[in-house]
């Protein structure tokens, strides 16, 4: 992933591990049991994803507005805004069961991708941003649909 400075980059790759370990936990019983009794029960499959999805929605939306700053007036006003709708996504839409949860954290997911192309297509983001959000995104999105396909 050139271009990506490697602090973003191996945090971004590290904030990967509960969507990855969630989705190996669900696909694997031996693993899911180690993991229950090793981390407890909300530690593996689904429910690790689910959690950590709702934060990391949560968490973007503060990256988001962090972008915001870089602009005034009426567009400021636009980028506040949108830069909310990923944590209220994650708030309105979580519960309802593993499944329904999942699926509305892949819609989360993808409008988030769609918000980041936004701010970055405004320049309010750096040069590599999308970059780093096309490859994390389709790992989350990829990780998210073993537990609500499978």
């Amino acid at each position: 992933m050139s271009g990506i400075p490697r602090a973003p980059l191996v945090l971004g790759l590290a904030g990967l591990i509960p969507f990855v370990w969630g989705a190996l936990t669900y696909l694997s019983g031996d693993l899911n049991d180690w993991g229950s009794r090793a981390l407890g029960p909300r530690f593996v499959g689904p429910y690790v994803q689910l959690f950590y999805g709702a934060v990391i929605l949560s968490f973007m939306s503060g990256v988001l507005w962090g972008f915001s700053t870089k602009t005034a007036g009426s567009r400021a006003t636009l980028c506040y805004g949108l830069s909310v709708l990923p944590a209220l996504w994650a708030f309105f839409t979580t519960g309802g069961g593993p499944v329904d949860a999942g699926t509305n954290l892949m819609i989360g997911f993808a409008g988030l991708l769609v918000l980041d192309a936004l701010f970055w297509s405004w320049g309010l983001t750096p040069r590599w941003w999308m970059k780093l959000r096309l490859l994390l995104s389709a790992v989350v999105l990829a990780c998210l649909a073993v537990g609500v396909f499978l």
